[in-house]
């Protein structure tokens, strides 16, 4: 919040996987769903 994002992590309940939602510049959104 101090840079300005905003961001929600949340684990995934489809894929029981930790996602990441973030809010980007023009009101859309994006969602990080890591690879490890």
């Amino acid at each position: 919040e101090l840079l300005g994002h905003s961001f929600f992590v949340f684990r995934n309940s489809q894929t029981d996987e930790v996602n990441v939602v973030y809010k980007r510049k023009g009101n859309t959104y994006g969602l990080i769903e890591p690879e490890y």
